[in-house]
């Protein structure tokens, strides 16, 4: 059963197309993560599906809603956490909460139960007399995700939640994200943290508003076609200037502390980049097949589509 279908889905802003014919299906009770760089199209694209934005093309159905003639009463069955959630920090957790429970109409014969439980589920029970400006990142964003579950909504759409939050708070935000699941919601979530992808049930990598795959993260990194070799070196970008001189590695990517390079000849690629190395002085500290990443895949298809178009 899908809960988000969409065919041919386009907005454009003057000259700008941002979402291109985007044909998308999310499944009822999956996480599916829409995985792309800034300005690749994944604002555009959750604001359209919750009838925020009015799309200049093609149709779009989310929780059985046609996004173009029932925004409103898509608008009760979805919920949305945008990258700046608009929480007012002079009130505090609980107003904030009231605020949006008004907002959605909740009644005031269920919001108590349902407040009380939100508020032990996302571990702010002990914080809601503080006012949201004096809360931590992850608090807000916490907060946030309460506020857009008020009405128990079908859908949950994240725009980028995590996006500078401390290591600690994205995971507990996971955790949440992991429970509603087992509640039966429907979470899109958009990201550029390709490490956060590894998480969902499926992905969409989208790049200049073009969706160029979806399916399961480790479907995708075997749809990598050719080999990565991981190097270590002292000067990482030094090395990657001089590795860019050679023309048969498909891609350099500056993973960490580590480079990650696509060849299609392991035992020839690894010949010449000592070689080229050696040649300026620079020590190899390891260089070592390894399976690839998500990044090592996004970055794969990318450039097979640029070369392709």
């Amino acid at each position: 059963m899908l809960s988000i279908q969409t065919n041919k889905l386009t907005k454009t802003f003057g000259l700008l197309t941002a979402v291109n014919q985007l044909n998308l299906e999310v499944k009822t009770g999956e996480i599916f993560g829409l995985v792309g760089p800034d300005a690749s199209g994944k604002t555009t694209t959750l604001r359209m599906l919750c009838g925020i934005l009015h799309p200049d093309g093609g149709e779009a159905k989310v929780a059985g809603c046609d996004i173009r003639r029932e925004a409103e009463s898509l608008k009760e069955k979805v919920g949305y956490l945008p990258q700046r959630f608009g929480l007012y920090g002079d009130l505090t957790v609980l107003e904030n909460i009231y605020f949006y429970a008004d907002l959605y109409q909740v009644s005031k014969q269920k919001r108590g139960e349902r407040i009380e439980r939100l508020l032990r589920f996302a571990n702010l029970k002990l914080f809601e007399k503080r006012k949201a400006q004096d809360l931590s990142g992850g608090m807000r964003q916490k907060l946030g995700l309460i506020c857009a579950l008020i009405h128990t909504p079908q859908i949950l759409f994240l725009d980028e939640p995590t996006t500078g939050v401390d290591p600690l708070s994205r995971r507990d935000f996971w955790m949440i994200l992991y429970d509603l699941l087992k509640e039966g919601v429907t979470i899109l979530f958009s990201t550029s943290y390709l490490d956060e992808a590894e998480r969902c049930s499926r992905i969409g990598l989208i790049y200049q508003g073009e969706l160029l795959i979806t399916d399961i993260p480790s479907n995708v990194k075997s749809r990598i076609g050719g080999t990565i070799l991981e190097l270590r070196l002292e000067d990482h970008r030094m090395g990657m200037r001089i590795l860019e001189n050679i023309k048969s590695l498909r891609s350099l990517i500056l993973s960490g502390d580590k480079i990650h390079i696509l060849v299609d000849d392991p035992p020839e690629s690894e010949r010449l980049i000592r070689e080229a190395l050696e040649a300026e002085g620079m020590e190899v500290l390891e260089l070592m097949v390894v399976r690839p990443s998500l990044e090592d895949a996004f970055v794969s298809i990318v450039r097979e589509r640029e070369k392709n178009n």
